[in-house]
């Protein structure tokens, strides 16, 4: 799983949990330079709390978690988490970011240029000045994105990135996770989106207390994997080269399409 230029964090043998209830057990995985990795499982499978555990916010039970020294890291949560009634603009928003903890709390001219250039890049340099609330849902997502970006993270970590969002976001998003990783940042999300944002990501992990499998989609969406994983049976296509779930009650022909980006 490592990328080119070797391994950023690694889990060895861990376990993690809460109130004395394991969570995840025996989990062992890396992270390399320029990887791009989908967690995908059930509710309640241990995804969040992996994410803790690669965050540095939840320690491991058993097992060790090394880190690149000097590692820096940025978090983007779920949408659905955020308080958007707070009276931010979308640079106020993405500003905090950099001045968190420092004594004069604003940027400077160089800071307010790179936020500028970001928000242009991201194509929300339009909205600007408008507040959080007044943005469509990608919008919204765009702005967390800049705001973790705006830091120069080398890993980036993303809680649902795709969620709630059409098909046409969610193709914007993974297109813009694409050249992230192409400039060198290492990118680790979770999704429940088997079709439209798993199967297109180059690396999968699969967990449902552990890890069930891990590797290139396209060897491990398969329907044994997908049984174990979520606990029911699901029927797979190859269509152009990438699996896509038949889900009960649907026919083959409406769900490819339904998937397509």
């Amino acid at each position: 799983m490592s990328g080119d230029d070797g391994a950023l964090i690694t889990l060895e043998k861990v376990s993690a949990g809460y109130d004395r209830k394991v969570v995840l057990r025996d989990i062992t995985m890396s992270i390399g330079g320029k990887d791009l990795i989908g967690i995908v499982g059930p509710s309640g499978a241990g995804k969040t709390t992996m994410l803790r555990l690669l965050l540095g916010t939840m320690r491991p039970s058993a097992g060790t978690v090394v880190r690149s020294p000097g590692l820096h890291l940025a978090y983007v949560p779920q949408m659905e988490t955020v308080n958007w009634n707070f009276p931010l603009t979308v640079v106020e928003c993405v500003v905090t970011a950099l001045v968190r903890g420092r004594r004069l709390p604003w940027p400077s001219r160089a800071e307010r240029a790179a936020v500028a250039e970001l928000l242009d890049r991201l194509s929300i340099g339009d909205v600007a000045k408008r507040h959080l609330r007044e943005l469509s849902g990608g919008q919204q997502q765009r702005v967390f994105l800049a705001r973790a970006l705006i830091t120069r993270p080398r890993l980036l970590v993303l809680d649902e990135p795709t969620s709630g969002v059409d098909a046409r976001t969610r193709h914007d998003i993974l297109h813009l996770l694409a050249g992230l990783r192409a400039e060198g940042i290492s990118i680790v999300l979770t999704t429940h989106d088997l079709n439209g944002m798993a199967a297109h990501l180059p690396h999968l992990v699969c967990v449902k207390g552990s890890i069930i499998a891990q590797g290139d989609p396209r060897r491990i969406i398969t329907p044994t994997v997908l049984e174990m994983t979520y606990g029911a049976r699901m029927e797979v296509l190859l269509h152009l080269g990438i699996p896509l779930v038949v889900e009960a009650g649907l026919d083959a022909e409406s769900t490819i399409v339904g998937a397509e980006l």
